[in-house]
């Protein structure tokens, strides 16, 4: 015996872990979110409505940027008149000019960057344009 009390008990180390204990807590957590789930009302958001919007009264300028970057002025779905950068300025004063609270819709070609559609928009309200829009295609 005394010889076997002597024999050193070597313990190798363990490579695993044990994991019982997360699964505990995460049934702990996972009964605490059942229950709890269906106390917690759901936010209520009233909507606007649009039977209490305010019904324009100026008709909106449509400006439409074709694929060679050229800003056109329409009116009732014809094109009247051709601006160049210059003009679009001008233009955008006279706008103003005529009244502040008239809108204007951007509608662009798909095929342009991204920076010609910011351009004009910046140009318009640069001057003196406070309502600028931009027009999309519904599918």
């Amino acid at each position: 015996m005394a010889a076997s009390s002597l024999r050193k008990t070597k313990r190798r180390a363990k490579a695993d872990i044990n994991v019982v204990p997360y699964i505990d807590v995460m049934l702990v957590l996972l009964v605490i979110f059942m229950v709890t789930a269906p106390m917690v009302n759901p936010g209520v958001v009233n909507l606007p409505t649009v039977g209490g919007a305010k019904v324009q009264s100026l008709p909106p300028v449509f400006l439409t940027i074709d694929a060679n970057e050229n800003v056109i002025v329409r009116k009732d779905g014809e094109p009247v008149q051709t601006l160049t950068p210059f003009e679009l300025g001008a233009f955008a004063r006279t706008q103003a000019e005529k009244s502040v609270d008239q809108p204007v819709v951007l509608a662009a070609d798909k095929s342009i960057k991204y920076e010609t559609v910011m351009n004009v928009m910046s140009k318009l309200k640069e001057n003196g344009v406070k309502r600028v829009g931009l027009a999309v295609k519904s599918q």
